[in-house]
């Protein structure tokens, strides 16, 4: 596969630190010295849905297709205000397109879970083009009096069109299962029958366990993928994280002794927007006109579950 399209949305409510400061218990500096995060989009009048097509008609814009070219939309998406039907089939609606469509929740890394599936399909050639969209609202998830999880995060769409190519190079996705490292329970509708205890609860986060597996895990999934498509770490122009925490990002960075301009970061003023910021980065990057053709991205991402994915790919636009 290859991606020949970006594009990105962002609520128009910035949230600051220091207007943080004015509802919880903390600091700018308490916040910057342990994620450095600056300031986040938030929604407030907003629709998911609506941030979601903007992104998907960016990227279509920018691939130079329209929604009825469209062979299938794949959306990653946590939570948002419908169960069902699903979020692709609402923004497929705005758009106009004209296709299969299903959602996925692989939580932070459903952006490269998303490519894996897009690279089967089009291998196997029964899609040729395939709009990926990564619409979140993690901040609908968090308890707004835990300093330690609200300020965190922040919401966002992305999107990417993709199709046939050989600019894929090397793929892995994996997950273990923790539930307890971080999680979030929303309660169902009961029924006369049900007896079993229920309970609905905001993000739950043990940040030091969170750190660790996350390090851990993509450097493996980075090392694999290098293993794989046979390129050495100096040859890589851009490691593309996922944009969690700082101190995270730096820990990967430092293990692979790469300079820091091959870690290119935006989590200071948007937060973690879940599986929406590896492509806005992409849409970001490649609007700043950051990428050549050819250039070698390495693109890694961790998230609930636990689950974990990196891909080696070569810009193809």
């Amino acid at each position: 596969m290859k991606i020949i399209g970006t594009g990105r949305a962002h609520p128009a409510f910035t949230l600051t630190n220091s207007m943080l400061e004015d509802i919880l218990d903390t600091s700018n500096e308490w916040i910057m010295e342990r994620t450095g995060i600056t300031q986040r989009q938030i929604i407030t009048d907003e629709k998911l849905e609506d941030l979601a097509a903007e992104a998907a008609r960016q990227a279509l814009d920018d691939a130079g297709l329209t929604a009825k070219d469209i062979d299938l939309l794949i959306c990653s998406n946590v939570v948002n205000e419908y169960a069902t039907p699903s979020l692709g089939c609402v923004v497929e609606g705005l758009i106009g397109a004209e296709c299969p469509t299903y959602d996925i929740n692989a939580a932070c890394s459903g952006f490269v879970y998303a490519l894996s599936m897009a690279e089967a399909y089009l291998r196997s050639g029964m899609f040729r083009r395939i709009l990926i969209l990564c619409a979140e609202e993690p901040t609908r998830m968090v308890s707004w009096q835990d300093r330690s999880t609200c300020v965190l995060f922040g919401d966002a769409a992305g999107a990417v069109v993709v199709t046939a190519g050989d600019e894929m190079k090397a793929i892995r996705i994996t997950a273990t299962p923790k539930r307890d490292v971080l999680r979030y329970e929303r309660m169902l509708q009961p029924t006369p029958y049900i007896t079993k205890s229920e309970s609905d609860v905001p993000l739950v986060m043990n940040g030091r366990e969170v750190f660790k597996t996350a390090v851990t895990s993509s450097i493996a999934d980075v090392k694999g993928v290098l293993s794989d498509s046979g390129v050495d770490k100096d040859e890589v122009k851009y490691y593309i994280l996922h944009q969690a925490n700082v101190r995270i990002i730096e820990a990967i960075r430092e293990h692979f002794k790469q300079p820091a301009e091959k870690f290119p970061r935006n989590v200071d003023k948007y937060g973690n927007t879940s599986s929406a910021s590896i492509p806005v980065m992409l849409d970001e990057m490649s609007r700043k006109g950051c990428f050549k053709r050819g250039d070698k991205l390495v693109l890694s991402a961790f998230g609930a579950g636990f689950t974990t994915a990196a891909c080696l790919i070569e810009w193809a636009k």
